[in-house]
């Protein structure tokens, strides 16, 4: 069973950074799309940020220039940089293999004004 693990949430203040970490148990790790979704309360989640097994990126327009996602084949290890952190990014943060559909179980992102 694939599990996907994440790690590094917390709270910080606006402007502050965060790095998410989802090490994923996966042994073809490096031939999936990875990505990282959020979802707050009341709201849909929605994708933050994805990354191919080639290494191409694609963000949402919020996060641009803020959030940089990575990932290291090596240690089966996704990443997600978060700079420049405001109060709106606040959400429970979801690491995910989009197929098949691999969820992690979220790990909670606070940023106080």
């Amino acid at each position: 069973q694939v599990q996907l693990v994440e790690s590094g949430g917390g709270l910080v203040q606006a402007g502050g950074s965060l790095r998410l970490s989802c090490k994923i148990s996966a042994t073809i790790f490096r031939l999936y799309t990875l990505a990282w979704y959020r979802q707050g309360s009341g709201k849909q989640r929605e994708l933050v940020a994805s990354i191919t097994g080639s290494g191409t990126t694609n963000y949402a327009d919020s996060v641009k220039g803020r959030f940089t996602i990575s990932r290291d084949n090596d240690k089966s290890t996704l990443y997600l940089q978060m700079n420049n952190l405001r109060p709106d990014d606040t959400d429970v943060y979801y690491c995910c293999v989009p197929a098949p559909d691999w969820w992690g179980q979220g790990t909670q992102v606070t940023v106080s004004s």
